[in-house]
């Protein structure tokens, strides 16, 4: 991402010219010219532009998102729920996702092989890469309503940052965007934060995502993040306001019921350590998993042979999401439990499996585990959709079925399994700290110190994890992809 210390401030800053090579003190030559301070960028008319900019464009941006995230939700709530009732089934039977995902996959297809932006990029790379420019916008809009609704287990996240990056490059000018470079990540990263403001439950998570994300530091963080923090509280404001006002759910990642905690004591950081190493193993498999199926669906680049043609992506992708309802079918048989737990993004699962743990069998628990994981590692390489939500229940699920170990308890491995899921998924511990915070709202202040240890250490296993991999198979590492 370009330093926004060189666009938002109006004008570019003043370069830099090679230190002296004679003398004993380094004195600016008479290229050098020092930085402009940072009160001074914040007051130029370019820079007051902007944030007025990211202001207003936090507005539509956070209506479409609104009604997208409305209009997904209730499409699946009719194909999961209404549906199977008018049928004669009071749920979801076992087979359900094995028509519902082929469909899935042969409407996705087109989206991906003939419209601008491929409907997005694959999931598996992360939040990753430049603002989706606004003509590949509907292909991503089309490839998540025709996706996610029929339980492609994936999240909403990706596609709303697409779209809220794309929409907010409209507010500028082509010949200006040309021109000007350095404004598109920026207003890409409000439009995003303002899109995602919401979806994570709490604006605060998209900004600090984006904060952690820019790996920059001192005026240059600020000069990027306060237009993202405009966006965002913004973005906030018209999501509540439209939710009330029309009534609609927009499922935001949310636990409205967790067990209670007391003080961690010793046993809770004993056991939580290598539980969180364990849940980062799987995260780490399940994308690993994924990018094998990517190479798969398109191709490896490293190796000499010609990617698969258009026709031949097509059916592989067909046969992937017919594989990821296979798995889902898998856990119905296994359990006797809804499908619809393992289908979808896993928001209203985390809900309900938060709220009651104890209405779930330990098997169950490890096999919404297994089961979820390899549905969505498949997903990862082949569909589109967001990759943080479904990890997140996955990391739940095994973190609550070793619960029952002696000195743990459920509310200590709830959140071993939030924390460490977000971190080995996003490879951002500060937000994934902040999004288990958020998530686990009046017991997060007693499980604090736990997330963060929690947090550290899946970090490190899961560059451990990677490094080791990577050794094994002679390809370099995944590099991080953060948000845009």
């Amino acid at each position: 991402m370009p330093e926004p210390s060189a666009g938002p401030s109006g004008g570019d800053a003043p370069t830099t010219g090679p230190a002296p090579t004679t003398g004993s003190a380094e004195a600016p030559g008479p290229a050098e010219a020092p930085a402009p301070a940072l009160r001074e960028v914040l007051l130029t008319k370019g820079y007051l532009g902007l944030l007025l900019i990211s202001a207003l464009v936090g507005v539509p941006v956070s209506l479409a998102a609104f009604w997208f995230v409305g209009l997904e939700h209730q499409l699946q709530h009719w194909i999961w729920e209404s549906l199977p009732d008018a049928l004669g089934h009071d749920r979801a039977p076992w087979w359900w996702p094995l028509p519902a995902l082929l469909l899935a996959g042969l409407l996705i297809v087109p989206v991906i092989t003939r419209l601008p932006g491929h409907g997005g990029h694959v999931p598996v790379d992360g939040l990753g890469g430049p603002p989706a420019p606004p003509k590949a916008v509907p292909g991503v809009l089309l490839a998540a309503l025709v996706g996610l609704p029929l339980g492609v287990v994936l999240g909403p996240e990706a596609p709303l940052m697409a779209m809220g990056g794309g929409l907010a490059l409209l507010a500028v000018r082509p010949a200006r965007r040309t021109a000007r470079p350095q404004l598109v990540p920026v207003l890409g990263a409000a439009g995003s934060t303002a899109a995602i403001s919401t979806i994570f439950g709490s604006p605060l998570v998209a900004a600090v995502m984006m904060i952690e994300a820019a790996g920059l530091g001192g005026p240059r963080l600020l000069l990027l993040i306060m237009p993202c923090l405009l966006a965002s509280g913004v973005g906030a404001l018209v999501f509540t306001g439209f939710g009330h006002w029309t009534g609609l759910s927009i499922g935001a990642l949310s636990l409205p019921s967790v067990p209670h905690s007391g003080v961690p004591d010793p046993g809770d950081f004993l056991w939580g350590v290598p539980i969180a190493a364990a849940v980062t193993v799987v995260c780490v498999a399940a994308q690993t998993l994924g990018r094998r199926v990517k190479v798969f669906t398109t191709g490896d680049p490293e190796r000499a042979a010609a990617p698969p043609t258009a026709r031949r992506t097509g059916v592989r992708t067909v046969l992937c999401a017919v594989a990821v309802g296979a798995c889902i079918s898998a856990y119905a048989l296994l359990t006797g439990r809804s499908p619809q737990e393992a289908a979808l993004s896993g928001q209203a699962t985390l809900g309900t499996l938060a709220a009651d743990p104890a209405a779930w069998s330990v098997f169950a628990l490890l096999m919404l585990t297994l089961c979820k994981a390899t549905a969505w590692g498949v997903a990862l390489g082949s569909l589109r959709g967001g990759p943080i939500f479904p990890a997140v229940l996955i990391g739940a699920a095994l973190g609550l079925a070793c619960g029952p170990l002696p000195g743990f308890g459920t509310a200590p491995g709830l959140a071993v399994g939030l924390a460490a899921a977000s971190t080995a998924v996003t490879r951002l511990p500060v937000t994934s700290t902040v999004l288990a915070t958020a998530l686990l709202g009046s017991q997060a202040s007693n499980l604090l110190p736990l997330l963060l240890v929690t947090a550290v250490t899946a970090f490190v296993v899961g560059e451990s994890v990677r490094s080791l991999a990577a050794r094994w198979t002679g390809r370099a590492p995944a590099p991080a992809a953060p948000p845009r």
